[in-house]
């Protein structure tokens, strides 16, 4: 016969939700559409010196906008302008 000695503490669970719906693919994709867009219409609105402020020309915000994988560190994006991937 055995005991147990200890009990264990369930905490909540914090797996992402799966997208089952394709509405609610479509949704979240055009949300992030949204997104980038607002981010495109506001680095418009900036003047030029502004933009150099944040290292950026105006060239180049259609690239900032688009590009998921930039990073906070504006050196980082910066070399991968121009590159292929």
């Amino acid at each position: 016969m055995s005991t147990i000695q200890a009990t264990t503490k369930l905490g909540p669970t914090t797996a992402k939700r799966q997208v089952y719906s394709p509405l609610e693919t479509y949704w979240n994709a055009f949300q992030e559409w949204r997104k980038r867009e607002r981010q495109r219409t506001e680095l418009c609105r900036l003047t030029d010196s502004e933009l150099m402020d944040i290292g950026i020309t105006r060239g180049e915000i259609d690239y900032v906008a688009s590009n998921y994988s930039i990073s906070p560190d504006p050196l980082r994006w910066k070399s991968d302008v121009g590159t292929l991937r």
